[in-house]
């Protein structure tokens, strides 16, 4: 028998117990290192892949599923050629010894009675030890390795310390419907003691269930539901009858619960017939209006096609994400509780009243992109559709990058998109606070100034400070010499002692910087990092769900640490998948390469993702919440087409945008017989689809532009526009237009039409209506594509020249001298509309009194240039 030491006291040299992974056996193929548990290697892209490995220091526990669940298999230091089962691993948990303190008590009967006996180092059970009759055992302290044979031999078992071990080892929890209920019942009860009646009521212990019971009670199901039984036969859901005895007798073993359905129905219906056995028939197909429906809620999710219906509010609102309810933080996956945990859980609903509390915590050295609307999307939105608050918080820790005007742009963003934060405050609100912290965590031994330089710390596996351990008194002298400007920066760091979920060993609370801060001057030259920023802030706004992407999952651990190590109230983090568009980039420094080689204008370029460069464009702010809804709150990332985006964009504007004629490449029409000896006031309803939203007029005129696309010399076949024998309709007029002569320039150019007109009431209907401009206004019109050719323009092996070489030469067309009736003569900025056949465009704020300028925001389902 081998102790083991208590699981929250850290071992006092971390780096000397690690364990190597080997892919194959032998110690060959791929490799990784670990210094800390490992709650899911599939999530450290190395599968469970492993055939050998080496355990240096103390042992080590191999379990068969994630997150130490499934069997245990215990390793101490040592090599080992090829494991078994092999390749079957997908978490690891470090054993910390402690050899002063450890003590297990064996007992000879199940149930912790007989003779006992308490051990406190390894011993061989063979000699006096109740004649190797140990039924049952009592963790006091430690992880102990219990082996069937002397010698460490045979089958093993790991004992760890507590409550419920004794539990099952004593038969009183034996079905898995009883370990389940105590599991919920032991993470909602955290703290000692346990109240035992209670535990046993809530978990079914002593109750027994009778085959004449379970008998009963599927009778009265059957009983129940004995009509639709016979109409259905073997058909009928089945689950139904088991669901309803089952909520009878909670406790009842399910599989008896089914056998007795099974022979139940078997003599109510008899044995199955050829009938019984025929395929059901297909359901009717779904009308087309449905197909639409649903065709218009796919998205696609890490190339997967899926459907979403529902609103975000739905997605979001009470139980749907099964997050934690306030106050029940140590309900959650991995939270770590303390002696302290339920007083300062106490004193958290005592502030906030139970009330949702969640944050978006943006870098002020950037301007939101698309990733970001889903983040604002998903904290304001989780406050809002469960009656809580929400807070903008910069996170402005590193003033070398931060800018006035990222600090306005943000909140803009975040206020566009229809949020209204519920404070605006900043970590340097809280700086005094944090130093404060940060002299008290170096007191208590947890956290050390260092020497060591940038570069030798970077990486997963650096070599150890040489300062871990210098005594907390000169660590606290010397951060105050920090704070005071003694240092040169570089020259020291105050660094915290653990070791994070991704092995990265004592990452740094405070660096210095002689830079003045946007927010508080020139008070500091020492800023706080994220890793020791983001959860004191979250505590001090009694913050009840941390909601970030992804790759904060690695710092979850330090998250829970820090607020435990200063006895402060711990929220819960809760991470979610990443949104990525496709054809773009959206990191901050290959944006500013974009801007400073001069591919893009600025961060609001309409060919950027950004949410200012959407907005320029013309995108709804409606379409992007929308959008962001379609995608769903899901835990793997989402990488989107564009598409998929401006087709939420579409929906939006086909009712928001008014219409209005425009013409690109026009070409000059002059209709011979025009039936007025003055301009012609035409009505054109603002929405075609619902004329109660008003009209507007524009003049009709003999001399008139249409698209050059629109004529053609030679009829071609599938052709239905204009063509000298062909005529066609102009819309809105009432009047159809046919050639009567071509007039062209030197170089054999059609420069103008000459035409004749018939009311549309006296003639042939025509194949086809235009659009036309008569006395318009000249515009700018810019018409963007993607600004990339290739669906990942970052991905070395999509393109190997890098993201610069993969810029698309066409991404900007501009018009110079576009015709724009006159019905859009008085729009401001950002003000949208649908030119006819071409699309959706918005007025871009370099608009001026002369000259209105649009961008292109989508094109229209229809492809223009369609005959």
């Amino acid at each position: 028998m081998l102790p083991g030491a208590e699981m929250e006291a850290p071992p006092a040299e971390p780096s000397a117990n690690r364990i190597v992974v080997y892919e194959r056996p032998g110690f060959e193929g791929l490799q990784r290192e670990f210094t800390c548990d490992v709650p899911d290697l599939h999530e450290l892209d190395f599968g469970d892949c492993i055939s050998s490995l080496r355990v240096v220091g103390q042992p080590w526990v191999a379990y068969t599923g994630p997150k130490y669940e499934g069997d245990a298999f215990p390793f101490e230091e040592g090599e080992y050629a090829e494991v078994e089962p092999r390749g079957s691993f997908s978490s690891l948990r470090l054993v910390h010894h402690d050899l002063d303190e450890p003590q297990i008590t064996l007992y000879e009967d199940a149930g912790f009675a007989g003779r006992s006996k308490v051990v406190r180092e390894e011993t061989n059970l063979a000699y006096g030890y109740f004649d190797d009759r140990v039924s049952s055992h009592e963790v006091q302290r430690g992880v102990w390795l219990l082996y069937q044979d002397p010698g460490r031999g045979g089958r093993q078992y790991i004992a760890w310390p507590g409550f419920l071990v004794g539990c099952v080892t004593s038969k009183k929890i034996v079905t898995d419907l009883q370990l389940s209920a105590a599991l919920d019942y032991v993470k909602s009860h955290p703290l000692d003691p346990i109240d035992v009646a209670d535990f046993e009521r809530a978990c079914g212990v002593g109750v027994a269930v009778t085959p004449e019971q379970i008998e009963e009670a599927v009778e009265a199901a059957i009983s129940k539901h004995r009509a639709e039984l016979l109409a259905e036969r073997y058909r009928f859901n089945m689950g139904l009858l088991m669901g309803e005895a089952r909520s009878r007798l909670k406790w009842a073993d399910g599989k008896i619960i089914k056998n007795e359905v099974d022979l139940q129905v078997l003599h109510l219906l008899g044995p199955k017939t050829e009938a019984d056995l025929e395929k059901k028939p297909k359901a009717d197909k779904a009308k087309p209006a449905e197909v639409e429906k649903r065709r218009k809620a796919a998205v696609v999710v890490n190339g997967a096609e899926s459907l979403e219906e529902r609103s975000l509010m739905e997605q979001l609102r009470g139980e749907a994400l099964k997050f934690h309810k306030p106050g029940e933080n140590y309900k959650a996956d991995g939270y770590v509780t303390t002696p302290h945990t339920m007083a300062l859980l106490k004193q958290h609903l005592e502030i906030t009243g139970g009330q949702v509390r969640t944050r978006f915590p943006p870098e002020p050295n950037g301007i939101l992109h698309i990733g970001h609307a889903k983040a604002i999307n998903f904290n304001f939105g989780y406050a809002k559709a469960n009656d809580g608050i929400c807070f903008l918080r910069y996170d402005d820790t590193n003033p070398e990058k931060e800018e006035e005007k990222y600090f306005t742009a943000i909140r803009e963003m975040v206020e566009w998109l229809g949020y209204e934060p519920y404070a605006v405050t900043h970590a340097s609100d809280y700086f005094d606070q944090l130093y404060a912290w940060a002299m008290e965590l170096i007191r208590r031994g947890h956290a050390y100034v260092c020497h060591q330089k940038v570069e030798e710390i970077k990486g997963h596996n650096p070599p150890p400070s040489p300062w871990r351990d210098r005594p907390a008194e000169e660590s606290l002298l010397l951060f105050e010499g920090m704070h005071k400007g003694k240092f040169e920066e570089g020259e020291a760091t105050l660094r915290m002692k653990l070791v994070m979920e991704d092995g990265k060993m004592d990452p740094v609370a405070y660096r210095i910087k002689y830079t003045p801060h946007h927010h508080s001057g020139d008070a500091w030259c020492i800023y706080p990092t994220y890793d020791y920023t983001h959860c004191l802030c979250d505590s001090i706004e009694h913050i009840t769900h941390s909601l970030c992407t992804k790759e904060f999952q690695a710092r979850r651990s330090s998250y829970f640490w820090l607020c435990n190590a200063l006895d402060l109230y711990c929220p819960v983090q809760w991470e979610y998948g990443r949104l990525n568009l496709l054809y773009t980039v959206v990191s901050k420094r290959k944006i500013i390469r974009l801007v400073e080689t001069g591919a893009v204008r600025d961060w609001d370029d309409p060919r950027l993702f950004t949410l200012t460069a959407l907005r320029r464009r013309g995108f709804p702010s409606e379409a992007i919440n929308n959008f962001c809804a379609r995608v769903g709150v899901t835990v793997a990332q989402a990488t989107m087409e564009p598409h998929l985006l401006e087709a939420c964009v579409r929906d939006v504007l086909n009712e928001q945008a008014p219409r209005a004629m425009a013409v690109l490449d026009p070409l000059r029409v002059t209709i011979t017989n025009f039936p007025a000896a003055k301009a012609l006031e035409v009505p054109v309803p603002n929405f075609p689809a619902d004329e109660t939203k008003g009209f507007h007029h524009v003049p009709f005129l003999p001399t008139l532009y249409i698209e050059q696309s629109d004529f053609r010399e030679v009829l071609e076949k599938g052709y239905k526009r204009l063509t000298p024998g062909q005529p066609v309709g102009l819309r809105h007029t009432g009047y159809i237009i046919a050639v009567q002569n071509i007039i062209k320039d030197a170089s054999g150019h059609v420069t103008e039409l000459e035409v004749t007109c018939t009311r549309s009431d006296a003639a042939e209907k025509p194949k086809a209506f235009i659009h036309w401009v008569s006395e318009p206004l000249v515009c700018e019109v810019r018409l963007y594509e993607r600004l990339f050719l290739h669906k990942n323009p970052e991905d070395p092996a999509e393109v190997p020249g890098g993201f610069l070489s993969d810029l698309n030469p066409d991404s900007l067309q501009v018009v110079e001298d576009a015709l724009v009736d006159r019905s859009v003569q008085a729009a401001r900025p950002f003000d949208r509309f649908q030119f006819e056949r071409l699309g959706y465009f918005s007025v871009d704020p370099d608009s001026t009194e002369e000259k209105v300028v649009f961008n292109r925001t989508v094109t229209l389902k229809e492809d223009p240039g369609k005959a």
